[in-house]
């Protein structure tokens, strides 16, 4: 799949299916449409674009600098190329961009730049200066540069009954296997090892301490839970805990993941941590080995939970 991070940037080759959108989470429903859109592209002999834009659109006209997004640009892109998309194409959103009128929008971009031939969209996008335009004009301008578009009725996207609004939700409140099966997916968070106090160790729990580059990724709620990631074509189990480490006094929320049976060094690392189910919430203990005592009921649970296959 290529990345272009820009419309500018964008070279076509030949025509294209495109659809348009935001795409956080790539739950279940964006599935659908993303399927449509591979589909379409190889029975019309196309390339299959998706359009999204960065920053997220609120964040620019709301300047809503607080929401929070469940994938970051990177697993955004993982996400699309497993789905066989053959260009996303990453536009930078501003309110100069935002003020192009449909007509210019439809013309400029849509037909000049990406030669769109086909385009897959929901009953309800609304697009141009202010959200002037509906499906019914893209339609229209359908029929003036002949391209065809493929509208996802209210029925197809409401069966669904899925959106990130209530996946971010699932997420406040810790309720992974909501969240999962809402992405028909595990949930995943993808940061870099870093040092810590290595107080982990001197209990026998030795952990890998999480930083993540992006400050707008949706977390889970503070608690434990049962994670694993793939590192080296090696399939890692283990328990992350988020949140403040009441029981050491921590100050700071912190990322914390001990795998089972593993022992290498892993700072600098970046890992890609996938969360299969909540175990318990984060609770202060009175001593440091009452702390052990539970880390062995939480590692012992765990490892029931690991496939035997």
């Amino acid at each position: 799949m290529k990345v272009i991070s820009n419309i500018d940037n964008y070279n076509a080759t030949k025509a294209c299916s495109l659809t348009i959108g935001t795409f956080d989470g790539v739950h279940v429903g964006h599935r659908e449409i993303i399927q449509r859109l591979v589909n379409s592209a190889k029975e019309k002999n196309l390339l299959s674009v998706v359009l999204t834009f960065f920053p997220h659109p609120r964040m620019v006209l709301q300047k809503d600098t607080s929401i929070q997004l469940i994938d970051t640009l990177a697993e955004k892109q993982q996400l699309l190329e497993e789905l066989g998309v053959d260009v996303l194409i990453v536009h930078p959103f501003s309110k100069q961009f935002s003020r192009q009128t449909a007509d210019e929008f439809t013309r400029d971009i849509l037909v000049n730049s990406l030669q769109i031939g086909h385009l897959i969209i929901g009953y309800d996008h609304r697009f141009g200066r202010n959200r002037e335009a509906t499906v019914d004009d893209l339609i229209s301008a359908g029929e003036t540069y002949d391209f065809s578009v493929e509208k996802i009725e209210a029925k197809d996207i409401d069966s669904v009954n899925v959106s990130s609004t209530k996946i971010r939700a699932a997420l406040n409140e810790g309720d992974i296997s909501t969240a999962n099966t809402y992405l028909d997916r595990p949930f995943r968070l993808t940061g870099t090892v870093v040092q810590g106090k290595e107080i982990g160790r001197t209990i026998d729990y030795p952990t890998a301490n999480i930083t993540l580059k992006e400050d707008y990724k949706s977390l889970p709620a503070d608690g434990v839970y049962f994670v694993r990631a793939v590192r080296k074509n090696d399939t890692l189990y283990g328990m992350m805990n988020i949140g403040f480490r009441p029981t050491l006094a921590g100050q700071t929320r912190s990322l914390e993941v001990h795998f089972f049976n593993f022992h290498e060094n892993l700072y600098g690392e970046t890992l890609a941590i996938e969360f299969l189910q909540h175990i318990r919430e984060e609770k202060k203990f009175s001593s440091l080995e009452k702390l052990k005592e539970q880390l062995r009921r939480d590692q012992a649970f765990c490892r029931e939970l690991i496939p035997l296959n």
